[in-house]
């Protein structure tokens, strides 16, 4: 091997070795985190009869969210949506409707830095502003926790399962969990020390194994983001009910409004 070669190989090892875990971790929220952070439009205009509703945070933020009911008749319960890390909530306006058309109210939320709120995202603000949102629905609209359901979608699963740590609900839907951050993020960084990297953790099995109330985990067998295992070893750990829709992959339109996650929700909704 000439001088030069060597040079060059030791130069790629380094960038290997010190620069890319460097980057990995001054960027990682930017690489976990992708919100559309502009503007949504209002509630009643995507919804009708939807209201936009406003959260203030334990640190001062003030985030939106919209809140939807049954027309002229009282809700079986309300559901607590939390999303996953992509998008806001108008992309999860379908399954607020076929909810509500099941008899349930709705809160859709928005984290910090998503659709127009202000900060920036982290496990510590995410679980300020699902605090904020479980204020708002037990204060302001006065539901008692026996008529809550949590909704988790992916990286929501371990917000709403963090919050169930500390206020119970009467039921926890968790679609496409996974074990820890960690565990996802080495699966598509493989090359990267991303366990002693990572700032946020998301421990979603750990915590999942000291709830005791009704859960269901719905999985979609092709998840190409989430392992569909890890999921279950969540559903494992909660003791809850597992559906897995075989042939569904992470952001499937099935696994957003489709009849089987409808179902699951019902299904934790308190007779």
């Amino acid at each position: 091997m000439t001088r030069t070669v060597l040079v060059r190989v030791l130069l790629v090892a380094l960038v290997v070795v010190v620069l890319l875990p460097a980057a990995f971790w001054a960027l990682q929220r930017r690489l976990i985190y992708l919100p559309d952070p502009g503007p949504v439009p209002a509630a009643a205009s995507v919804l009708p009869g939807a209201e936009d509703v406003r959260l203030r945070t334990a640190d001062g933020l003030e985030l939106g969210a919209w809140y939807l009911r049954p027309a002229g008749r009282d809700p079986a319960a309300t559901v607590l949506v939390a999303g996953g890390n992509g998008g806001n909530r108008a992309g999860r306006a379908p399954l607020a409707a076929k909810l509500v058309q099941a008899g349930l109210a709705v809160l859709l939320l928005d984290y910090r830095g998503y659709g127009g709120n202000p900060g920036d995202p982290s496990e510590d603000g995410l679980a300020l502003d699902v605090r904020a949102a479980h204020r708002y629905l037990t204060e302001d609209r006065r539901v008692p926790p026996g008529r809550l359901v949590y909704f988790g979608e992916s990286l929501g699963s371990a917000v709403v399962t963090e919050l169930a740590l500390e206020h119970p609900p009467a039921g926890l839907l968790l679609r496409s969990p996974f074990v820890d951050l960690a565990a996802v993020g080495a699966e598509i960084y493989p090359y990267l020390p991303v366990r002693l990297l990572l700032r946020d953790r998301f421990p979603v099995k750990e915590q999942a194994a000291r709830l005791r109330l009704p859960a269901v985990v719905v999985v979609g067998g092709r998840d190409s983001i989430v392992p569909p295992a890890q999921s279950r070893e969540v559903a494992a750990a909660a003791s809850a009910r597992l559906v897995e829709i075989p042939d569904a992959d992470h952001n499937d339109r099935v696994l957003l409004d489709g009849p089987e996650l409808v179902e699951a929700v019902v299904s934790l909704v308190p007779r």
